[in-house]
């Protein structure tokens, strides 16, 4: 394992250099957050969405880390009911990326380049974010945790050649989860990691619907991680930072994360039949 691999996911499990604000994405129109640098131009953006009965706020620590390391990060904050639209979603993460584009954020010091986008979201909102990236070509795509959609997103993958970062947990094979086939139907370069420990719902911050049930859980070591691989992937991905390529490198060793091939040969068990809450996010309007 690399001495240099571990000491940048160290510094990256921090918050970086940048003094972070925070404004309201209704003010152009569209319900939702932004978080950015103090200012800086042609910054890279992030247009990041939320999974089942959450909302933006569920993902602020997040939004706010990527900010902090000169990422301008928005969330719209729609969708959030029991029988959500995914392609409502994917179309609200395609709106956020042109607010991000199109208007001068903060008191005008800060500015994002057209060339520097990403789609990224967690669960359901990982599952916009591809039906967002079969609309719109985009720098890099991050499918935190993904979940079922509809449509489904594996069945767009094969129409889309951007680079992915698709992290899943120990649930992989579960029902909640389609990293696998999301990964082996992808068309451009993938990278599928497994995080030691990690539910699908532990990156959820704050209280949540489904949290008397003991379902979403806050997992703050599943947090950290998927943090600082997210943002050394965007690193290099959006901005050329060739000092992070380990995090889009398939073949890289990093500390408590497992590459897992999408074509090898797995254990084929019977999945339990899909509970009354997945049902309703495959559900559409």
């Amino acid at each position: 394992m690399s001495a240099s691999v571990k000491s940048l996911l160290s510094t990256l499990t921090s918050k970086g250099p940048h003094r972070v604000l925070r404004g309201n994405l209704a003010i152009a129109g569209q319900p939702g957050v932004v978080y950015t640098p103090e200012s800086g131009l042609s910054l890279p953006a992030v247009a990041f969405g939320h999974s089942w009965l959450t909302s933006a706020s569920n993902y602020r620590g997040l939004l706010e880390h990527l900010a902090s390391w000169g990422f301008v990060a928005a969330a719209p904050d729609t969708e959030r009911g029991p029988i959500p639209s995914h392609l409502g979603l994917a179309t609200d993460l395609l709106t956020t990326l042109d607010i991000c584009t199109r208007v001068r954020l903060g008191d005008g010091t800060i500015s994002v380049h057209p060339d520097r986008l990403a789609l990224a979201g967690h669960a359901m909102g990982a599952g916009a974010a591809v039906i967002a990236a079969a609309q719109r070509k985009v720098a890099a795509v991050a499918a935190l945790y993904p979940a079922p959609t509809a449509p489904s997103a594996e069945t767009l993958a094969p129409d889309i050649d951007t680079p992915a970062l698709i992290l899943a947990g120990t649930d992989i094979d579960s029902v909640s989860s389609n990293a696998i086939p999301l990964a082996t139907a992808w068309a451009g370069p993938v990278v599928l990691r497994q995080l030691d420990g990690a539910s699908h719902n532990g990156i959820i911050e704050g209280r949540r619907a489904l949290a008397a049930l003991g379902a979403g859980r806050h997992e703050s070591k599943t947090a950290r991680t998927t943090r600082a691989l997210l943002t050394g992937y965007l690193l290099h991905k959006l901005l050329g930072d060739k000092t992070y390529a380990p995090f889009a490198d398939p073949e890289a060793v990093i500390p408590h994360t497992t590459v897992i091939d999408p074509d090898a040969p797995r254990n084929e068990e019977k999945k339990p039949k899909l509970s009354v809450g997945q049902i309703s996010q495959l559900l559409r309007r």
